[in-house]
């Protein structure tokens, strides 16, 4: 991977396209640093010494912000609109036919379901911006343990106009970063939304270690890091898995050419879902915290101290077990909506492609679909596995404070996907530029 970028710098265009995308990186990070109007700065900050322990899903809004949702900067969402906004309209694709035939119109149609992802993507940045600005006013935003006011009031400016500019100013840095990302993807390197994310996870790892390092010693600090390359170096090997289903196109006349006649083969990932199943799942248990709200805080019942300890609790075996079980129950979902069988097999038909020694039609979607529900499980039982290893180190390093550092799982899992997939992307450009024939 090294050598890769090495080499890239070397290459004239690719240099001007790494130096491009280290700029906007550059802004995305002052962005997320910049406080919003109206916020008290310093008071944000004695909040955050302050703060212990979980604050449910804003925990994963928080380490996708790189940090910047929690000191409430104007690029405070992040990417997480649009990254709702995608899954959305992906799921959609499934249920509204419109949809269906826009993804089947190719270029033309996917730029209109682009577009409807930037109007969805900033309508949910103003839903998400005006509900955090209720937390930060309510004092949720960091679980009731900062009795400062973050938003003050009695400047002499209407508190409505200042949420107001407030929400509108989240919810511009919400398009200001999509437009950000689309950037990287047109003149940069790799997928501009992923190296985002990338970019506010690894600004992370820095503080968070040295939390660990100044409250747990060294042997600890250096037994974590250890342990981080063995997660890595697993899931560098399990991401590029796959199932090579080889497929063979007959030979065919159109004219006066022939056609067909090759052979490839239909790549089959191990970890098909993604990360997905993680974000689904963390969100879908985030419920029982959001259901406590609705209860007397001051005269806590059986009911909600079993939530609390069951259900809140990180740490908590039944915690563990319903998060692992949701995380193997959307791996499956997801696939099976985002990977038709019967539709790729329609497809090999049409241009007259089939598997050897299976019949065209159904026979092939029915054993496409076999082999995809043989490798679904170990890459659910992949996913589930490390998305739970956060949960033990919880439970080793002994204090609540580390709920939300980015060593293990859905960080984890992003961080190596889009590192492998910006490297090939540079590899993939260096052999075009390089690429010597068979013959010197």
């Amino acid at each position: 991977m090294l050598s890769a970028f090495l080499s890239a710098f070397r290459t004239p265009d690719l240099r001007k396209k790494l130096l491009f995308t280290v700029g906007i990186i550059a802004i995305y990070r002052l962005g997320a640093t910049v406080p919003s109007p109206g916020v008290s700065y310093g008071n944000v900050q004695k909040c955050l010494e302050t703060l212990e322990g979980s604050t449910g899903v804003l925990n994963l809004l928080d380490l996708f912000s790189g940090g910047a949702l929690l000191q409430l900067s104007i690029f405070a969402l992040g990417i997480m609109p649009y990254i709702t906004a995608s899954i959305i309209l992906q799921l959609l694709t499934v249920v509204i036919p419109r949809l269906e035939q826009l993804r089947k119109e190719g270029q033309a149609g996917q730029a209109k379901i682009t577009q409807y992802t930037r109007y969805l993507t900033l309508g949910l940045g103003v839903l998400q911006a005006s509900a955090f600005v209720a937390l930060a006013r309510s004092g949720q935003l960091f679980n009731n343990q900062c009795n400062e006011e973050i938003i003050p009031t009695g400047t002499g400016i209407p508190d409505w106009l200042t949420l107001s500019i407030l929400v509108m100013t989240m919810t511009a840095g919400t398009g200001m970063v999509m437009w950000l990302g689309e950037l990287i993807t047109d003149r940069g390197v790799g997928n501009g939304m992923s190296v985002l994310i990338f970019t506010s996870i690894a600004a992370r790892l820095p503080s968070e270690g040295w939390r660990i390092k100044e409250s747990q010693g060294w042997w600890k600090f250096l037994l974590v890091i250890a342990l981080v390359l063995v997660v890595i170096t697993a899931v560098t090997f399990i991401e590029q898995a796959q199932r090579r289903i080889p497929v063979q196109y007959a030979k065919r006349m159109i004219g006066r050419r022939m056609y067909g006649g090759t052979s490839t083969y239909i790549p089959l990932k191990v970890n098909q879902a993604g990360v997905i199943p993680v974000i689904f799942g963390s969100s879908l248990l985030y419920l029982p915290q959001l259901a406590l709200q609705f209860f007397d805080q001051n005269d806590p019942g059986k009911t909600q101290a079993w939530i609390q300890n069951n259900l809140v609790d990180p740490t908590s075996p039944i915690y563990i077990a319903v998060y692992f079980l949701l995380i193997i129950f959307f791996t499956y979902f997801y696939v099976s909506i985002t990977f038709n069988p019967t539709e790729v097999a329609d497809n090999m038909k049409k241009y007259g492609g089939f598997v050897p020694g299976i019949r065209p039609g159904k026979p092939t979607a029915d054993y496409l679909d076999f082999i995809l529900s043989r490798i679904t499980l170990p890459g659910a039982l992949y996913l589930a596995i490390i998305s739970i290893l956060p949960n033990f180190f919880f439970i080793w390093l002994d204090r609540q404070q580390y709920l939300n550092f980015p060593f293990g799982g859905t960080a984890v899992l992003i961080m190596v996907g889009v590192a492998l997939e910006t490297s090939k992307q540079i590899e993939s450009q260096l052999m075009q530029r390089n690429y010597e024939g068979f013959l010197r």
